[in-house]
Order: structure tokens, then sequence, then C-alpha cells
């Protein structure tokens, strides 16, 4: 879901758009209610909350390469998918060609819809 989301947050950037607050707001509401919901008690979801915060900045910030060509970084994939360290390459290929994909598909789109689109999207 972050990377998704990260997806869309670096293409508003280039685009040079305002990424709107609430959706980013009811993305991580709707993680807190399902901690919750999971029964994590306040402190616990303080502490989740705070670590998932990190997780999509670490992926947000490093995401992709290069600023002129869309090249998804080997290295972050890696870190939070472990099973593409242990199978061979495949996996991890199709991953790629799927996120790029995805990038592209969602760049091609207007702001206004991109999020409400995005959910269409099948590669």
């Amino acid at each position: 879901m972050f990377f998704h989301f990260s997806l869309m947050l670096i293409i508003f950037k280039y685009k040079k758009i305002k990424f709107p607050q609430k959706s980013y707001d009811d993305l991580f509401f709707c993680i807190e209610n399902n901690l919750r919901e999971l029964g994590y008690g306040d402190v616990g979801v303080n502490k989740k909350m705070k670590d998932l915060n990190k997780i999509l900045y670490d992926i947000l910030l490093k995401l992709h390469k290069y600023k002129s060509d869309f090249k998804i970084n080997k290295n972050i994939v890696l870190r939070y998918f472990v099973e593409f360290n242990i199978t061979n390459e495949t996996k991890y290929s199709y991953f790629d060609q799927y996120l790029t994909n995805f990038y592209h598909f969602c760049f091609e789109l207007s702001p206004d819809n991109m999020i409400k689109e995005a959910i269409n999207f099948r590669n």
C-alpha cells in the first residue's frame, strides 16, 4: 500500500500539484482504526503509527533513483520484501515491472481522478 501511495505522491510532486492532506489523513486514519480493531491499545497504536510513518517516508524518499527517468530503487524494495532476496530474480522483476506500469498509468491521469482511478488499475 505504501509503495502505491508513494508513487502517487511522487507524481503529484512532479506535476507541481499539492497532494490533498485529506487523502493522507484518511489513509492513516484507516490504518489506526484497523490497529485498534486488532486489539492494540493507545500506546501500541501510537508506537505502530510512528513506525509505519517512518516506513512510508523511507519508501517515499528512496523509491526511485533518477529524477529524469523513472527507475525503481531495488534496495528499498528488497528491504521491505525479504522474499525477493530468498527467491530468484523473477519475482522482483515482475514487481518492478508492475510498479513501473502503475507509475506510468497514474502519471497519465489527471490529478483530480488519480486516486479514484488508481484503484481500477489492472496490469
